[in-house]
């Protein structure tokens, strides 16, 4: 799902391509994707551009006459920028938003088709799509400190509710764990004041990291890669690698449809994580610690670089 680094540079590539155009028509290839019925969403035909907004994980477009285009991708929904009145043929292919200068095509490559679109009239009626987190980048750390511990839910649970934290998901919330060294499991009510700093501090350079380097890929286009597993990820989708810090190799705990990835030697005192339904499946069979997974796992575990050979 694309979190607060990928719609923050969808926003602004948008901005940049629309931001004084008008928006022509809209053309819905999928009827499931609209999920309101006032105003009709033939009333933002031949309505001028206001603006583009993020709101959490969705985009907002404005439109004169504080009418507003809200837009979640959810997991799989993709934007592509096309010549104008680019055709939205394919099975994948939902909409296509006819601006005066170009088409914004939206796809979604999944078979349950969740993304969404609500056409609202003014403010009031575009505030109740607001879960109502933090946005990460701007919060102090006493209104970061305020949110976390608001409920006593897991750091991963936590990091991941939207009415929480505005923007994060499953892919950097496993980026942040990682680099603030804490476990996705520890549990909110037992972080120290240093951890809670550490973790304030490092939720926003890992955000800013990551913003700065989407806008890298994208600056002189419109972001097509967008995507929750990238290759220079420390250990979002990379179980089974060797952690970029310590060379452990990643481990994961799967729920629903989410994983979480993590490092056992950097996150967790090299103790293994299990779900529930694992734990029971396995009872002790299930090792422990980091150590005894690879003395039976020892053809999975990252090999050490040969040490350097001494100046002559």
């Amino acid at each position: 799902m694309p979190e607060l680094p990928d719609v923050t540079v969808y926003v602004e590539r948008l901005e940049a391509l629309v931001g004084s155009a008008v928006l022509e028509r809209v053309r819905l290839k999928s009827p499931f994707l609209l999920r309101s019925v006032a105003p009709p969403i033939a009333a933002v035909n031949g309505k001028a551009v206001r603006g583009v907004r993020r709101l959490g994980k969705r985009i907002v477009i404005e439109l004169e006459g504080e009418l507003f285009l809200v837009l979640h991708l959810m997991i799989a929904g993709r934007l592509h920028w096309k010549e104008a009145g680019a055709k939205i043929g394919g099975r994948i292919s939902l909409a296509a938003f006819d601006f005066s200068n170009g088409s914004l095509v939206l796809t979604e490559a999944s078979t349950r088709k969740r993304a969404s679109l609500y056409v609202v009239q003014g403010e009031a009626e575009l505030a109740p799509h607001d879960r109502g987190g933090v946005e990460p980048l701007e919060a102090t750390l006493a209104q970061f400190k305020e949110k976390l511990l608001l409920e006593n839910r897991t750091l991963k649970r936590a990091l991941t509710s939207p009415h929480l934290f505005s923007g994060i998901g499953n892919a950097y919330s496993d980026e942040i764990l990682h680099a603030a060294g804490l476990s996705p499991v520890t549990l909110t009510s037992r972080l120290s004041a240093t951890e809670i700093r550490t973790l304030h501090r490092v939720t926003k350079s890992t955000l800013k990291k990551w913003v700065a380097a989407l806008r890298a890929e994208s600056a002189d286009s419109f972001p097509e890669k967008v995507t929750a597993f990238r290759p220079d990820m420390a250990v979002h989708g990379r179980y089974g690698q060797p952690c970029p810090v310590c060379e452990t190799l990643v481990q994961r705990i799967r729920y629903a449809e989410n994983e979480v990835n993590y490092c056992p030697r950097c996150q967790t005192g090299g103790k293994m994580l299990a779900d529930r339904s694992l734990s029971r499946l396995l009872g002790s069979d299930w090792p422990k610690t980091v150590d005894a997974w690879e003395e039976e796992h020892p053809e999975r575990v990252a090999p050490k670089p040969a040490p350097s050979e001494p100046d002559a």
